[in-house]
This record gives structure tokens, sequence and C-alpha cells, in this order.
């Protein structure tokens, strides 16, 4: 296995530039996740790995080897779509060793990598079915079984569980992490969904517009962001944003009708920024009257009430226990001062 080199690299489509000037370096054996709203450029950066896209500039390497001129077959890796791409006359058996059968491989050889696929993907009791005759779950492990039987460096995913219902994208996640774990794989997985990349993960790579906003863990990405962007991005609900305004000593937040001292640095006085604040570390206060409780959404063990002030800004809120928001109430708000973030409200760039 290898991990994988972006130095620079930049994709432009005639006058248009839509990658601009990445670099990443992805570990060996690593899972890395590129995430991003749609547009960003995540498919697009995946695909010039594979070697589908044309690099413009810059280099992209795999291992010691630099494969930024290579064809696609011979850079190592093994591509999942986001549809499966089966062939329907054949059986899953056929399909997995498809791809062997035409470089010329050994008959034994394709049979024993197949059954060690099958092994990893428990898809034993449906060598013999064809496509048809198996659920979307199903079909997407045959594609990522094919993938396996050609033991790749590199294992690349392109959103593989848009097509899902929820239950089944919540079954294959368990599946891909699973088979990470197992194998040892270096891979890159593309979603514009953060929760798979949340749970996914060694590595996010949060892109916005064709440049990289910030790359780290999942945990360090949610309490530590570097913008406004991926503090907003990363995390479901998203953190709540209020406007405030620097006294120098304080930040007033007239939202909220307070002002408070924040355990970090205060910008000068003057300075329009961005509060935020994640909705766990919010709480209801009875007895305020500063927001109306415009509706609760209740999903068992949590529910979550949201919050519209006097001036129309709202505000999402984690609510836990028996006791829930009503619709229409009063409300105050109340937090932690050492859970909120402060924001540039011009740049978007957090404030320490």
């Amino acid at each position: 296995m290898s991990g994988v080199t972006l130095q620079n690299v930049i994709k432009r489509y005639g006058d248009v530039q839509v990658i601009h000037g990445i670099d990443l370096e992805i570990e060996d054996g690593e899972f890395c996740v590129f995430v991003g709203p749609s547009g960003c450029g995540k498919s697009t950066l995946l695909r010039m790995v594979a070697g589908l896209e044309e690099t413009t500039e810059g280099a992209i390497s795999i291992g010691a080897r630099d494969v930024t001129r290579m064809d696609p077959a011979e850079r190592g890796v093994a591509m999942v779509f986001q549809t499966y791409a089966l062939y329907p006359h054949m059986t899953v058996r056929d399909n997995m060793g498809f791809g062997l059968k035409m470089n010329g491989h050994p008959k034994a050889e394709i049979a024993e990598k197949v059954a060690e696929a099958t092994r990893i993907l428990k898809l034993e009791d449906y060598l013999d079915r064809k496509p048809s005759a198996l659920s979307g779950g199903q079909r997407q492990r045959v594609s990522i079984g094919r993938a396996i039987v050609r033991g790749p460096e590199v294992f690349l995913f392109d959103e593989p569980l848009s097509n899902l219902d929820a239950e089944l994208r919540v079954e294959m996640r368990v599946e891909i992490a699973r088979l990470h774990k197992e194998i040892g794989a270096t891979m890159i997985y593309v979603t514009h969904d953060q929760v798979e990349a949340m749970t996914l993960a060694d590595k996010i790579v949060v892109l916005r517009a064709g440049v990289i906003e910030q790359v780290g863990a999942p945990l360090e990405l949610y309490r530590n962001p570097d913008s406004k962007f991926v503090a907003g991005f990363i995390g479901s609900p998203a953190m709540n944003f209020v406007d405030g305004i620097s006294t120098g000593d304080t930040i007033e937040v007239p939202d909220l009708q307070s002002s408070f001292k924040l355990p970090l640095l205060i910008p000068p006085k003057g300075t329009l920024v961005s509060v935020g604040i994640r909705p766990e570390h919010l709480e209801l206060d009875p007895s305020g009257d500063t927001h109306t409780v415009d509706l609760t959404e209740a999903l068992g063990g949590v529910s979550y009430a949201y919050l519209v002030s006097d001036a129309g800004d709202k505000i999402i809120v984690e609510e836990r226990g028996d006791e829930r928001s009503k619709e229409g109430a009063r409300v105050g708000v109340k937090f932690p001062m050492d859970r909120a973030l402060l924001f540039d409200r011009e740049t978007e760039a957090r404030i320490r």
C-alpha cells in the first residue's frame, strides 16, 4: 500500500480554474475524506488522483511514483462509483473477477482473489446471483469487491452511498469502516455528507470553491475550526451564529440581549464578529424573554428547539430529558462562555 501526495495541483477547463493549487499529504493506510458543498471540487480532485481528469499543473504521487501523466490503469488505484456499474448478465462471481479475466490472469488466481473479497464482504451466499436479484447495499458491496480483487495501492470512493436509503447508508458505512480496518489500505472517500465524513475518516479535507479550507482529524475540525465556513459545515445540526460587536473589553450580542467576556483575545473596539455556539452547548432559560420557540423537533433521546428572536434571527438548541420546550413559548438562552467561538464577520476567519 502507498500514501498519496498532491503538490500545487491545479485544474482548469479552458479559462476556468476549478482547483487552485492543492497541497496535501495522505499517509499510507490512512482513510482520508474529501468533504464540502456541491461544486467545491472534491470529485474533480478525486478523479485527478484516479487519472480520469488531466492535471493541468502540479504533481500527484502514489508512494514513490509520480503518476501525474500516467494512464489510470498504471496508477495502482481502484475506484468505486456512485453508480454500481455492474454487468447485468453476469453473476456476482463473474462481475468481481471480470477485470482480472480481461487482463489475462490465471483462473486459479482469479478464483482465489474473488474468494478473499467475498469473505471480507460476506457475499458467500450471493456469488451465483445476478445484480437484479440483489439489494442496493449488496450491489454496492459487489462493486467494492470488484475493487478489492484488483489489489490496488489506493482505493477511491466517489459518493458510493448516495443511491442508498437511510438504513442502508448506515449499514454500508459500517461495512466500509470494517473493510478499512481489515485490509489497512489507503482510502480516499468523497462525500457531501459530513456525518459520513465524521464517522469514517482518519483525516478530513474540507474543500470550498477549489481550495482547502482546513485539514484535520474529525474531532479537531469539530472542536477547533479555523473559519466560520468549517464551523458551520462540520456538525449536525450546524453551529449557530449570532452577530456581535467588540467594545474592546467585551463582546456585545444584541440578539441575546447580553454582553460577555470570552476567555480569549478580544478584538479591537468596533470589530464586527460572529459568535459561534453549537446547539448542544446552549441551554434554554424559561425565565428569559429574548426568543420564541418556533418549532420543536423530537427525535427520541434528544430534541431540537428552533428559536426565533424578535429581530428574526434563528438559533437551534439541543434538549435532553423528559421536559421539552413548547411551541410559542417565550424563553431566553444561556451558554458557557468558554464554549463560544469568535469569527471575524468580514473575513470569516477564526479570532483566537
